[in-house]
């Protein structure tokens, strides 16, 4: 590596190797990914369709689930189909520019999806505490000041993780992952990436420790009023433990795939991989089912769609 870096050689394209450990047995990732991910679209469209065809899930907390459900759409899109075809048929290959294509990808819609549960927490918080002035609140022309500043924190930091990591000279083209993970491309860097470290560091930890405090003190708040008040807002009670499951399994994972990227000597890099790809697959998968059997409009009006025999989009 030290004598690629002296001659001022760095890799252009790269060949993503995640599972390769597995040998011929490799090839049968496809089954369990792609059925995941079928899952992902499915339910997903459904989702989107359901609310843009119903005007009575046209408000603001259905319409938030309806973006959750266009995020948990696009994202496996920028991995998924690239890394079953690299099951199927060995196609791993992948250049600079793609690479970080799917890196900013991948990252901005992850910290999109955590900013997106900030909002539904806030769109909680403004119905149960302050309902007599919720269509104020939720008006675009008030809410569009809680969206531009996470928004631009997000952009920002993605931006600046992606530039710095396409700035670098790398030694080695063999990405020990099966997408463009940051940390994944950055080791393969010659010379110092202390800078990345702490930028990678940042994006990590800010975005969804910002967003998570918030959501905390909103949900604190939700439930002191609704035990001041007592049974008045059960309903909305159980809008927002659907929130906070979905949050936990995704920061839940999230976390997890974290540590074992950097503890990597107590964890396989197949496991290490593994866990990687749950944690921006898994959502995508969970999220619509959570959604649609724990809402109880969404839930009925699919069964009238399928009652009335009306037809879906799949």
């Amino acid at each position: 590596m030290k004598d690629l870096a002296a001659i001022n050689i760095s890799f252009t394209d790269f060949k993503l190797n995640g599972f390769y450990s597995l040998g011929e047995w490799r090839p049968l990732l496809f089954i369990p990914f792609f059925l995941m991910f079928s899952l992902a679209l499915t339910a997903n469209s459904i989702l989107i369709y359901l609310i843009k065809s119903q005007k009575s899930l046209h408000s603001p907390m259905y319409v938030l689930i309806g973006v959750m459900a266009v995020l948990d759409l696009i994202l496996p899109v920028f991995f998924v189909p690239s890394m079953l075809l690299s099951f199927l048929f060995n196609w791993s290959g992948i250049s600079l520019t793609g690479c970080l294509i799917q890196m900013f990808g991948i990252h901005f819609v992850g910290a999109f999806q955590s900013t997106l549960l900030l909002w539904m927490a806030l769109d909680r918080y403004f119905a149960i505490c302050r309902p007599l002035h919720y269509h104020k609140y939720m008006d675009i022309a008030n809410f569009s000041k809680f969206v531009f500043l996470p928004l631009f924190r997000n952009g920002f930091l993605m931006v600046t993780m992606v530039s710095l990591a396409g700035k670098l000279s790398f030694c080695n083209n063999i990405i020990d992952h099966c997408l463009c993970e940051h940390m994944a491309l950055v080791q393969l860097a010659c010379g110092d990436t202390s800078v990345n470290n702490i930028v990678g560091l940042l994006s990590v930890f800010i975005i969804p420790t910002t967003d998570f405090i918030l959501i905390t003190i909103s949900y604190v708040v939700i439930f002191s009023s609704v035990f001041r008040s007592g049974k008045a807002h059960l309903k909305a009670i159980n809008t927002c433990i659907t929130h906070i499951i979905v949050m936990t399994l995704s920061l839940t994972s999230a976390l997890i795939a974290f540590m074992s990227y950097r503890i990597r000597s107590n964890v396989s890099s197949s496991n290490r991989v593994f866990m990687s790809i749950i944690y921006i697959l898994f959502p995508s998968c969970f999220n619509p089912i959570i959604y649609g059997w724990r809402t109880k409009d969404i839930r009925q009006t699919f069964h009238m769609f399928i009652k009335n025999g009306k037809v879906l989009p799949f």
